[in-house]
């Protein structure tokens, strides 16, 4: 069995208390059935813009590769906790929930444990990691409730 536990993110690097609860989560689920864990970490693509130009010109400083930079020593930090070796390490750039699935689907997940705060009506309507790998993963879905203090 497989399961990969997901850490998305959205313009930062955002390694946050709700990432760690979910990554237990999978880590007590990989001890409990002997399986391998694997994490995928995912970074929203940067667009940065000079709003006196509009939304066409970017700026010459590419902030991406630092801000990966910072993001794979996290996802390092965070899988050495988890005892994931470093063959079970992902670090992708793009929709997070495209590049969940597709990480997934590649490396033939039996399980995708996924962080989410519940959110309905037109939040929901806005996009939701959780929910659109759900709907489109072609394995099981384990989303663990975040709950917002």
């Amino acid at each position: 069995m497989e399961i990969y536990f997901s850490e998305s993110t959205h313009c930062k690097s955002d390694f946050s208390e709700h990432g760690e609860n979910v990554a237990t989560r999978a880590r007590d689920l990989a001890d409990k059935y002997q399986a391998k864990l694997s994490i995928v970490h995912v970074m929203d693509n940067l667009l940065i813009t000079d709003a006196a130009y509009g939304s066409t010109i970017p700026f010459d400083l590419d902030l991406t590769a630092e801000l990966m930079a910072v993001a794979k020593k996290r996802l390092s930090k965070l899988a050495e906790q988890l005892n994931i070796s470093d063959d079970c390490r992902f670090m992708e750039t793009g929709s997070p929930k495209l590049e969940i699935i597709r990480v997934a689907q590649e490396n033939k997940a039996d399980l995708i444990v996924v962080g989410s705060h519940g959110r309905h009506g037109f939040a929901l309507l806005l996009g939701s990691t959780a929910n659109g790998v759900l709907h489109h993963a072609l394995c099981d879905v384990l989303a663990v409730r975040l709950y917002d203090e």
